[in-house]
């Protein structure tokens, strides 16, 4: 069988490094846990990734997706931060997978913010066959800001069952009547230059969940993060899709944090026991 891998090289880091991240995460995390630059294989592009997990492979751990924020380089994630976010992940027992999209970071193929890049999040599925270590049958999603987006979209695409999602600050409405959209700009510009204002409205609002909140599995328990000092994706947004979700009667639990930016940077703590108690509860 050919495998969906196309690269992988663990992320090794010098003396320096390595005592920062002790000090921004945790020794152990350097010393339990694994992880790697990869390539894969997604719609015959090569597209670029992490993959973290323990180091004692003699153990089946469930299996996470954890998708990233931003647009090209900006809110891409380092070898260095990748080394300490997703050790720390794969440290409480998880198998990490994450997809800096195609078209960034040296990867083949034209990131669409929302587009044909969703597949990029579908295709990390298969690379699980392929990890002995990996429980291929049980799947959480992990999403910050367009990650939300990009989460949302995946599992209304998904036939993997997804039982458990964590969404921080997540882009859930494209906004696409409102000219000072910070996201219109962005597809506008640099997914689809030109494109007539009709065509461009219906493309906006295919990136929205709130256009197809019907779609999303309705076993999957999520859970909604968001600061209410965000300035780069309203506070609000999180708050009305809470009551859409409730009237489709999802599984949700919708977390405030008062005075929280966009990073919830002074909320660091508290999300990740939030993420330790939510992904433990229901994978």
């Amino acid at each position: 069988m050919k495998s969906n891998f196309i690269e992988r090289k663990k992320i090794l880091l010098n003396d320096s490094q390595s005592k920062m991240l002790i000090s921004g995460w945790s020794e152990k995390i350097l010393q339990n846990t694994i992880v790697e630059n990869i390539s894969y294989n997604s719609d015959g592009l090569k597209v670029k990734g992490y993959l973290a997990y323990p180091k004692d492979t003699s153990k089946k751990y469930p299996c996470l997706i954890w998708n990233r924020g931003g647009y090209g380089d900006n809110g891409a994630i380092d070898i260095f931060n990748a080394r300490g976010m997703f050790g720390n992940i794969a440290n409480e027992g998880y198998v990490v997978f994450a997809s800096h999209y195609r078209g960034n970071f040296g990867s083949e193929g034209l990131d669409e913010l929302g587009g044909e890049d969703v597949n990029d999040v579908l295709n990390l599925v298969p690379l699980a066959d392929e990890l002995e270590f990996a429980d291929k049958n049980i799947w959480g999603m992990e999403g910050w800001s367009r990650g939300g987006m990009m989460t949302y979209l995946s599992l209304s695409k998904s036939k993997v069952n997804f039982k458990a999602v964590m969404i921080v600050g997540g882009v859930s409405n494209l906004h696409c009547s409102e000219k000072d959209s910070p996201y219109i700009k962005l597809v506008s510009e640099k997914i689809f230059p030109g494109l007539p204002v009709e065509k461009f409205s219906g493309e906006c609002e295919k990136r929205s969940v709130t256009s197809f909140i019907n779609k999303l599995p309705k076993d999957t328990h999520y859970l909604l993060l968001h600061g209410t000092a965000d300035e780069s994706v309203a506070p609000m947004d999180t708050i009305n899709l809470a009551g859409e979700f409730q009237k489709e009667n999802l599984h949700y639990r919708l977390v405030m944090f008062e005075e929280g930016d966009h990073f919830l940077r002074k909320h660091r703590k508290e999300v990740s026991e939030l993420r330790k108690m939510w992904f433990k509860k229901y994978l």
